[in-house]
């Protein structure tokens, strides 16, 4: 009940026609439509995160940097080969933080919504595709 008041303030906000209203409604009652909504309201559980990810995401950027550099002044093989590991770990971590928030925020807000079921598959295909 809380998306679908959610849902007409934007739509009432927005001052949308009834096609565009339409079109909206039939998205949120697609089986992963909890997300598309959520999208809509402009926050996400990981934005009490946010200024860490970026951080850590500057730092990998850098980081990625530092390993171009590397190459580019042939440096040592095991050398570049570890700098690479710590990018990957890096990664993997902020993959994790979001990951977290997502499984605390969105499926929760899917299982007060009983979106269950689309919200289990999406982690599957999520985690899935964040192993990889």
């Amino acid at each position: 009940m809380k998306n679908v008041l959610k849902l007409l303030t934007f739509m009432v906000k927005e001052e949308l026609t009834r096609k565009e209203a339409l079109a909206i409604i039939l998205i949120v009652a697609t089986p992963l439509g909890y997300r598309r909504m959520h999208s809509m309201t402009n926050s996400t559980p990981y934005s009490e995160s946010k200024d860490d990810i970026v951080r850590r995401l500057k730092k990998i950027e850098g980081q990625v940097k530092g390993i171009q550099r590397m190459v580019e002044s042939d440096k040592y093989c095991v050398d570049v080969l570890i700098q690479v590991a710590a990018v990957r770990a890096a990664l993997n971590r902020v993959g994790t933080i979001v990951f977290e928030h997502h499984s605390r925020g969105c499926m929760r807000n899917a299982v007060e919504n009983n979106n269950q079921e689309a919200a289990i598959e999406e982690l599957i295909g999520v985690l899935a595709k964040f192993i990889k």
